[in-house]
């Protein structure tokens, strides 16, 4: 299976959403490599990069999702390499 890293940068706006977020995060975990979250308490803001290694669907779809919930906007950037993997 051909997958690619990417990073997921996330701003939450809205804190009733972490609950959903994390669990959407959950659910893909075994896709995430590693996780960082800055609170910005100035401005009553969350900020988290997760960084994957995954297909470019599984990819997409976790964005996808993401930045349905409300107060959240999520953009990923994509590795421009591609990796042959049987593990994921």
């Amino acid at each position: 299976m051909e997958t690619r890293v990417a990073i997921i940068g996330i701003i939450v706006e809205d804190s009733e959403s972490v609950e959903k977020l994390n669990s959407v995060l959950h659910d893909y975990g075994k896709y995430i490599i590693g996780r960082m979250g800055i609170p910005y308490r100035e401005r009553d803001i969350s900020i988290i990069s997760i960084a994957v290694d995954a297909p470019n669907d599984v990819i997409s779809a976790l964005s996808g999702k993401l930045g349905k919930l409300p107060g959240v906007s999520t953009k990923a950037a994509y590795s421009k390499v591609s990796f042959e993997s049987e593990t994921v």
